[in-house]
């Protein structure tokens, strides 16, 4: 499974397009502004796009779905709780395959209640749930401080230490990190009781 990790528009979004080596089928994972950008990819490297893929419902992940559906002639994904218009409906534990590849879909709310992680390959697309170094506000609508302790210490927090992170905004000191250097670097993924952690974000 190779990944390009697209820097587009002007809010440090990162899209990604994800593709099966052996057949070159792909997934597009948040596409936003700078659609030149993706098919770009796509036709240089002759891939052949299955899905769009959206980590959640917000505006600046899903503002190309539209125009790069319509391009690229695939079905968008989105988990089940997103009011938004798309095709598929996924939940936890879903498979999402192109290829001989799939990521496993993980519900990750507390940035948004349709917010997913996407693991397989030895990688984690953690949208706005995990940043390098923070996570996604929980101020918006449908956020929680609750929900996104509940989703970083019941669902990433234990997952391989070795996992490859990308996540959704390149708001760290790298654009890449791991689940393991996370949890050594990142102060939102010091264990500490929720009600303290609640405190914290402000709610």
């Amino acid at each position: 499974m190779i990944v390009h990790q697209i820097p587009v528009g002007q809010m440090q979004n990162f899209t990604y397009v994800v593709y099966d080596e052996s057949t070159r089928e792909c997934i597009i994972i948040d596409p936003s502004w700078d659609l030149e950008k993706i098919m770009d990819v796509i036709k240089n490297k002759s891939l052949k796009p299955i899905y769009i893929v959206n980590t959640h419902h917000h505006f600046d992940h899903t503002t190309g779905n539209e125009q790069l559906s319509k391009d690229a002639g695939v079905q968008i994904i989105q988990h089940e709780a997103s009011q938004l218009p798309h095709e598929i409906s996924v939940s936890d534990g879903d498979e999402i395959k192109f290829g001989n590849s799939s990521l496993r879909v993980l519900h990750t709310p507390g940035h948004s209640k349709d917010s997913i992680c996407l693991i397989g390959d030895g990688k984690i697309f953690s949208g706005d749930t995990l940043f390098v170094g923070s996570c996604g506000r929980i101020d918006l609508e449908g956020g929680s401080a609750s929900e996104i302790y509940d989703s970083i210490f019941d669902v990433l927090y234990g997952l391989d230490e070795q996992l490859i992170m990308y996540p959704g905004h390149d708001y760290g000191s790298v654009k890449t990190s791991t689940i393991g250097d996370q949890k050594r670097t990142n102060p939102i993924m010091r264990k500490i009781p929720k009600a303290d952690f609640i405190t914290l974000m402000g709610q």
